[in-house]
């Protein structure tokens, strides 16, 4: 570190002692509206993800149920005739 004043520092400090900026008088009820669209989509976007993941696990249960992948599937060609 120099001795030198940091001009960002110095940049920040102004800005704060400074007089504040006017603020916007509907700017307090746009974010918390637009929090509120935020909150309604993220929860809309999890409930159809947790649909298709349902949808996903019913679909493997019955396929698994139809085609049975955990049996021993038939022989194609029967086993030698030996012995005779």
């Amino acid at each position: 570190m120099s001795g030198f004043p940091d001009r960002r520092e110095e940049r920040a400090r102004r800005l704060m002692d400074g007089p504040y900026p006017v603020v916007p008088a509907g700017l307090a009820a746009g974010a918390a509206a637009r929090g509120d669209r935020l909150l309604r989509r993220r929860r809309m976007l999890r409930g159809i993800g947790w649909a298709l993941l349902f949808a996903a696990a019913a679909a493997f249960t019955v396929w698994a149920a139809l085609t049975q992948p955990w049996a021993v599937p038939p022989a194609d060609i029967s086993p030698p005739l030996e012995g005779w």
